[in-house]
């Protein structure tokens, strides 16, 4: 544990969490969960593995329903928090809680796919959690899930301009002191939208580093739903960010 690492992960985390409670967005989005607020306990205890001078920044693009939103880690798939990363805390509820996305924290029973596969993929390669963070890290570019009132996701993407721009301009921010502090050599974007988010970013804070792009565990993806594991371990060891 780097103790002034932590203390200003922290600082930056807290900054974003109430940065992002000041905006408003509108239908079709009715719920907005923000786990940072309501499982910030679990938060500041991921945080706290944290190391600077990294390897490699890994970055998702909002908490799924089934992982951060519940344990508030990102990819924050239950049984890999809870048992790999030994963290588990009480979690409160979000304010306006959809009662088909219901918030359980360690009680969940559902499993996030997405993070099953990339927690699963960390733990295969390092075998110890202290081994990966020693050298890597996990962020998620906006801490906020967003659903309709039929309880479907509905991702930053897809927000209208009036809505996306204040919240692109508080993430940029966040993740720009992010990658100040942690300074990694390779920026590894785990999708099509992180990618953007790290080259505009890279762009705007004149950074210096190493964009990566990686397979999507998501099983909405075709190519994911056949030996992800395999394929993002190629990419990150032809790209240099993994040894074979």
């Amino acid at each position: 544990m780097n103790q002034s690492i932590t203390r200003d992960l922290t600082r930056i985390a807290s900054d974003l969490a109430k940065s992002v409670d000041q905006l408003c967005f509108a239908e079709p989005v009715t719920h907005v969960y923000n786990p940072l607020v309501y499982a910030w306990k679990a938060h500041q205890e991921y945080l706290s593995l944290a190391n600077g001078n990294l390897e490699a920044l890994f970055l998702g693009m909002n908490p799924g329903p089934w992982g951060m939103a519940q344990t508030g880690v990102p990819f924050g798939e239950i049984a890999a928090v809870r048992d790999w990363m030994q963290i588990e805390c009480p979690v409160d509820k979000p304010p306006n809680e959809h009662e088909k996305r219901p918030i359980e924290g360690f009680a969940c029973q559902r499993s996030e796919v997405s993070g099953r596969r990339l927690w699963g993929l960390f733990s295969e390669h390092y075998v110890t959690p202290d081994a990966f963070f020693q050298s890597q890290f996990v962020v998620n570019y906006c801490p906020l899930v967003f659903m309709e009132q039929s309880a479907r996701n509905r991702t930053p993407d897809k927000l209208p301009a009036n809505e996306r721009e204040p919240l692109t301009a508080v993430c940029d921010y966040h993740l720009l002191a992010v990658m100040q502090l942690l300074k990694p050599r390779f920026l590894v974007a785990v999708g099509v939208y992180a990618e953007a988010c790290f080259k505009r970013v890279v762009q705007q804070g004149n950074f210096d580093a190493t964009i990566v792009r990686i397979l999507h565990p998501s099983p909405a993806s075709p190519a994911a739903n056949k030996d992800w594991a395999g394929k993002v371990t190629k990419q990150l060891v032809n790209a240099g960010v993994w040894k074979s």
